[in-house]
């Protein structure tokens, strides 16, 4: 799925006051965070997703796990923090025309 940039800033707008709902731990990404995100994005759509990493290229190849194994589309990255957009079945936001 791509978006366009108004639809990406749109979204970021929706994501401005969202607190992180996921936030890897010690063990950095197992199975069970994984549910975690799936169950997230399922329930809200937009969510954040906090990995704290002090490597740079960890932290990178961590976010593009997640966005791979999730499905979902990478709306930014601020920092630590993974902001990532899945519709679901009936569709809770919607985005401005293409």
């Amino acid at each position: 799925m791509n978006l366009t940039n108004k639809q990406k800033q749109h979204l970021k707008g929706l994501a401005h006051s969202l607190k992180p709902v996921v936030m890897l731990g010690g063990n950095g990404l197992t199975e069970g965070v994984m549910a975690e995100i799936d169950s997230a994005l399922a329930h809200h759509e937009l969510i954040k997703v906090k990995v704290p990493s002090e490597d740079r290229e960890e932290k990178s190849l961590i976010m593009d796990a997640i966005v791979r194994e999730s499905g979902a589309v990478k709306v930014q990255t601020i920092g630590h923090v993974l902001v990532l957009y899945k519709p679901s079945e009936d569709k809770k936001i919607e985005l401005p025309k293409k």
